[in-house]
C-alpha cells in the first residue's frame, strides 16, 4: 500500500495498461499432507517480533456444520485453537494458537453469500466472504455498504475481528462491526452441550457488543447479517495544499464531506484533502478507482527500489529519501491516485461513479500465476516492500494539538519524515464512537503511518527517534487507541485500560471460551490478563517491543543511545549520538 509503488513500470501507462500479477502464496504452510505440524503467518511474511507460530494441525471447513464439528472436537481435546482468514493481512500475532500443539481453524471456504434480503436491506454471509465479494454481490441488487476500509483483500470475520473501518463522521460511522445486525458465532462448550455452543446474536443482545468487535477470543463466527443501503454515487475531488492550517481544517473538514480523507506528507508541508460526498443517482458518471499502490508491480523493479531504499538507510542519505519522496507524490498527485473518470482514463474532477467502483480496490490479487513476474508489493517470496504500520486513533478535540507536535518534530528535523512520505505520507481517515466494547470510544482522527522497517532487527533507522516519539506521544500524551489490526508491540501497552467496556468484554470472553481455548499467551497479554506486551531484551526499542529505559535496548553499538523526546519530553527514545554525524 505504499507510494514506493509509483517508480514502478506498471505506472509508466497507467491509464491503459493492466498488469498481471503473481497472487498472495498460502501463509498457512504444513509439513505433512494431512495438514499437520503446520507454521503460520500473515500476508508480509513476518510478525512485530519476528517469531514463527506452529501450530499442530489445520482445518478448511466450508460448512458451518463442519465448523462446529472442528471446534467440538477441538473442544473435547482441550485444545488450543485461532481462526485465520484467507489472506491473514493483521500484522499483529492475532492467528497464532498458544503453544505449538493447537489448532488453526481457516475460514478460506466459508465463503458463501447466505442471502440478500433486498427489501429489508440486509446481506448474510459467511465470515470468510471478502469485501470485494461483499461489495460486488450487493452491488447486483442494488445495494450497498456504505462505509469500509480501502482494500478489499479483507474477511467480513477479519474486518469484525480487528475493528476495520474506512472514513466518516455521519451517521453511524465508518466501522463496519457498527452495521452489524446479527452473527452467529460457534464457542466451547461443556459434555452436555456437545462440546460446542453456536449463539445468535442480534440487535439488542449486549454481547453482540462483545462479538462484533471480539479479537477472536470468544469463538469462531461463522455468519454475519450486515445492515445495507440503497446504491448510491460518490462525487470524488483531491485538493492540494498547504500544510501550515491542517490542525485547524482537519475536524471541520471532516464534518463537511462525508467520506473525507486527507492525505498528509509533513516533510513537504503538503495536505492532500479528499472532498468525497454523494451525489444524485442521476449524475453523469461511471468513475473506478483502483489504487495505485493496490495494482501489481514489476518484481525487477521492487527489488531495485528496495536496494536504493537500503543503500540509503546504511549510508544515511537522507537526501536521497527526501528527492524520492516528492516524486513519489508528485506523480500520485498527478495521477489522481488511480481514478478514472470511466474505468480507463482520468480526465480531471469530479470522478463521479457507484459506490462499488469507488470504494474498495486490490487488483493485485486478482490474478493469474505469472511466475512472480509481478506481485503486490509487500510480497514476502520477492524482494519488496518491508515496513513497520503504526496506526491510532486520537479524539478530535486534540488532534490540532498532535499535529502541532509532529509539525515541531518536522521543524527540529526537516528530513526526518521524508521516509513516511516516501510511502504515502500519513493518511488520516474520520472514526465515530461505537457500541462495541472494543470499539473506538469517541470520534477521531486514525493516523495510519507506513514506513521503512529493516531486514535487521539490530539496525536502526534513519531519524530512528522521530518515529519512536510520534508514537509514543500518541499512545501516551494522547491516550491513542491503537488499530487492533495493525500496530507494534508498544501501542497494545496497557490498552485495555482505555476502554469503559473493557471489564464487560472480559466478562463475555469468560462466558463463551472459560477454557481460554480461543486465547493465547499474546492475547492475554493485550487483554491484560497476564503480564504485559512488551518484550525486554537486546535492541528491542529498535522494533517497538519495548521502550527503551537502558541504552542496551537501542543499539549502543552502533551510536544510539537513549534519551528523552525532543517534543515529548516524556518519551523514551533511540537517538543517534555518535560523533560528527546530525542526531536523530
Amino acid at each position: 500500500m505504499l507510494g514506493l509503488l509509483l517508480q514502478f513500470t506498471c505506472l509508466l501507462s497507467l491509464s491503459f495498461y493492466v498488469c498481471n500479477s503473481t497472487p498472495p502464496e498460502e501463509h498457512i504452510k504444513c509439513s505433512s499432507s494431512s495438514n499437520t505440524n503446520c507454521t503460520i503467518t500473515n500476508s508480509y511474511g513476518i510478525f512485530p517480533d519476528r517469531t514463527v507460530c506452529r501450530a499442530g494441525s489445520v482445518a478448511y471447513p466450508s460448512t458451518e456444520e463442519e465448523l462446529i464439528s472442528v471446534v467440538a472436537n477441538a473442544t473435547k481435546s482441550k485444545t488450543k485453537m485461532k481462526v485465520v482468514t484467507r489472506f491473514s493481512h493483521s500484522i499483529p500475532k492475532l492467528v497464532c494458537p498458544g503453544g505449538q500443539d493447537g489448532l488453526i481453524i481457516s475460514t478460506k471456504y466459508l465463503n458463501r453469500v447466505v442471502e440478500i434480503d433486498a427489501e429489508a436491506k440486509t446481506m448474510t454471509l459467511e465470515s470468510g466472504v471478502t469485501l470485494r465479494q461483499l461489495i460486488s454481490e450487493a452491488a447486483k441488487v442494488g445495494l450497498a455498504l456504505p462505509y469500509a476500509p480501502y482494500w478489499w483483500g479483507l474477511t467480513i470475520g477479519g474486518m469484525l475481528g480487528t475493528g476495520a473501518h474506512g472514513s466518516t463522521l455521519w451517521g453511524k460511522g465508518s466501522s463496519v462491526h457498527d452495521y452489524v445486525v446479527g452473527l452467529r458465532i460457534a464457542s466451547p462448550g461443556g459434555p452436555e452441550d456437545g462440546y460446542v455452543k453456536v449463539r445468535r446474536l442480534n440487535n439488542g443482545d449486549k454481547d453482540l457488543n462483545a462479538a462484533k468487535v471480539s479479537l477472536g477470543v470468544l469463538g469462531v463466527i461463522s455468519q454475519v447479517t450486515l445492515n445495507l443501503q440503497p446504491m448510491f454515487k460518490r462525487s470524488i475531488t483531491y485538493l492540494r495544499k498547504n500544510d501550515s492550517d491542517l490542525g485547524d481544517q482537519v475536524v471541520g473538514f471532516g464534518k463537511q464531506h462525508e467520506f473525507a480523507d486527507v492525505l498528509w506528507y509533513p516533510s513537504q508541508h503538503k495536505a492532500v484533502y479528499r472532498m468525497d460526498d454523494r451525489v444524485s443517482l442521476n449524475t453523469p458518471g461511471n468513475g473506478f478507482f483502483d489504487f495505485i499502490p493496490f495494482r501489481a508491480t514489476s518484481s525487477l523493479e521492487l527489488a531495485i527500489i528496495r536496494t536504493t531504499e537500503e543503500n540509503q538507510e546504511s549510508t544515511r542519505d537522507a537526501d536521497g529519501k527526501c528527492y524520492g519522496a516528492k516524486l513519489v507524490t508528485s506523480v500520485l498527485i498527478n495521477d489522481a491516485y488511480g481514478l478514472t473518470n470511466n474505468g480507463v482514463i482520468f480526465t480531471g474532477y469530479p470522478v463521479i461513479g457507484y459506490q462499488n467502483r469507488l470504494q474498495a480496490s486490490g487488483t493485485c490479487l486478482d490474478s493469474l500465476e505469472d511466475a512472480r513476474i509481478t506481485a503486490c508489493a509487500w510480497d514476502p517470496r520477492i524482494k519488496g516492500e518491508f515496513f513497520h504500520q503504526t496506526t491510532f486513533s486520537i479524539s478530535l478535540s486534540v488532534a490540532k494539538n498532535f499535529i502541532q507536535d509532529v509539525k515541531k518534530l518536522v521543524e527540529i528535523e526537516p528530513k526526518a519524515l521524508c521516509g513516511v512520505d516516501t510511502y504515502n505520507g500519513i493518511l488520516l481517515r474520520y472514526v465515530t464512537a461505537s457500541s462495541a466494547y472494543l470499539g473506538k470510544q469517541e470520534n477521531a482522527i486514525d493516523f495510519d503511518i507506513t514506513y521503512y522497517r529493516s531486514k535487521d532487527p539490530m539496525t536502526p533507522r534513519l531519524y530512528q527517534g522521530i518515529l519512536e516519539e510520534i508514537e509514543q506521544m500518541a499512545v501516551f500524551k494522547y491516550g491513542a487507541l491503537p488499530h487492533w489490526g495493525k500496530n507494534r508491540n508498544i501501542a497494545f501497552d496497557g490498552v485495555m485500560k482505555k476502554y469503559k467496556g473493557a471489564k464487560e468484554f472480559l466478562r463475555v470472553k469468560d462466558v463463551y471460551d472459560p477454557m481460554g481455548l480461543f486465547s493465547s499467551e499474546w492475547t492475554d497479554q493485550v487483554l491484560g490478563l497476564k503480564g504485559g506486551v512488551t518484550l525486554v531484551k537486546e535492541g528491542c526499542a529498535l522494533e517497538g517491543l519495548c521502550i527503551c529505559s537502558q541504552d542496551i535496548h537501542c543499539a549502543p553499538s552502533k551510536g544510539y543511545l537513549c534519551r528523552p523526546g525532543k517534543v515529548f519530553e516524556g518519551a523514551r527514545i533511540c537517538t543517534f549520538v555518535a560523533k560528527n554525524h546530525a542526531a536523530n
